[in-house]
């Protein structure tokens, strides 16, 4: 999820969830053993994902752009300390989901040269950072749009097929939970940033355009054999800590979340559309889930909502934040840098996910 690009750079069902003002804890909500005997008795096989820097763990790291954290302070809570690409200091979401189903407490990046055959049947990511669901904002950045991904999914089956029979690869993505996580970038780059979009759409209009675009996504990944799918809607964009800086505001912008609710609320709306008998599909509303903790980051057991854990934590996020020093006690912290989550907070949204897939996907 990137604001500027240099420095700063279905469905049998489909369930909207409001989530509770206060969750409980990851290991509480959640039970490991009835989750992955529910995947099991289901045939739940892996997980792919697509996306943008929500859900990259370091695509990027191989393409031709700047659009990389494969430095620290980046994955400072990784392990052994060790940057992967991944825009936290830690695991994001899709790790957590898939450590939970007991596939593999990280999820690869299809792109790395170093992924395994192990790696390829718990399942990847395609998702490359500050893309989206429209074609241009992937394009300003020189990363993977959403079509690119698909190929690549093309590429993977290919490769599964190799690995395991044709019969078992499309079984593998048949049964595969299939996570998909983009759209803020194409509002504040493509919309808000650079002026091409604008001038061309009505911020109305550019809404639709992008849930046509989402729309033959997750019918192209259906054609390719997906059958189960979590579409991660966009996240209050106006409570980034870089946002607030920027508009002078300790408060989170109503007008920029305005937007991202409405956004929401479209494709909540559109994935009723694409109901049928042999596609199951949730929607996470990851935009409730970090507002409310923004908001009132006490019931979380966050102390710090307004800035992110690098640097001043008011602006500083991809190459601003490098080499940069860092809060001590990341936990406490809703925001990892200006613009993206820490890893407890993406563990808090993976927490969600689980949730409704167990109560709905099952």
């Amino acid at each position: 999820m990137f604001w500027m690009m240099k420095t700063m750079s279905v469905i049998v069902t489909t369930i909207f969830l409001a989530i509770p003002l206060c969750r409980l804890s990851y290991a509480e909500a959640i039970n490991y053993n009835q989750l992955r005997l529910m995947a099991a008795k289901h045939n739940m096989t892996c997980i792919l994902v697509f996306g943008d820097s929500s859900v990259d763990p370091g695509n990027n790291n191989y393409l031709p752009t700047p659009i990389k954290s494969n430095f620290l302070p980046y994955g400072e809570d990784f392990y052994s300390g060790h940057p992967t690409g991944r825009f936290c200091n830690g695991r994001l979401t899709t790790d957590f989901i898939a450590e939970a189903f007991g596939y593999t407490d990280l999820v690869r990046a299809f792109l790395d040269p170093a992924i395994t055959k192990k790696d390829m049947l718990h399942g990847v990511s395609f998702a490359s950072a500050a893309s989206g669901y429209d074609e241009f904002t992937a394009n300003l950045s020189n990363v993977m749009s959403i079509s690119k991904q698909l190929d690549y999914f093309r590429h993977y089956k290919t490769h599964v097929r190799n690995l395991v029979g044709t019969e078992e690869s499309e079984e593998i993505v048949r049964n595969a939970l299939v996570i998909l996580s983009m759209g803020t970038n194409d509002f504040l780059i493509s919309y808000y940033l650079d002026p091409t979009r604008s001038r061309q759409y009505s911020i109305e209009q550019y809404q639709i355009y992008l849930i046509s675009r989402m729309k033959t996504a997750i019918k192209k990944m259906h054609s390719l054999g997906a059958r189960k799918v979590a579409v991660i809607g966009v996240p209050p964009i106006g409570c980034m800590p870089l946002l607030r800086t920027l508009r002078h505001d300790i408060k989170c912008d109503a007008e920029l979340n305005e937007i991202a609710f409405s956004f929401n609320s479209k494709i909540q709306r559109e994935l009723k559309t694409l109901a049928g008998p042999s596609f199951t599909s949730v929607f996470v509303d990851v935009y409730r889930i970090i507002l409310n903790a923004a908001e009132s980051p006490k019931r979380y057991g966050f102390t710090e909502a307004l800035k992110g854990c690098c640097g001043s934590g008011t602006y500083e996020y991809g190459n601003t934040c490098k080499d940069l020093s860092t809060c001590s006690d990341r936990t406490k912290y809703v925001f990892w840098d200006a613009v993206h989550p820490t890893e407890r907070m993406y563990k808090i949204i993976a927490d969600d996910v689980l949730e409704l897939i167990l109560s709905y996907m099952f």
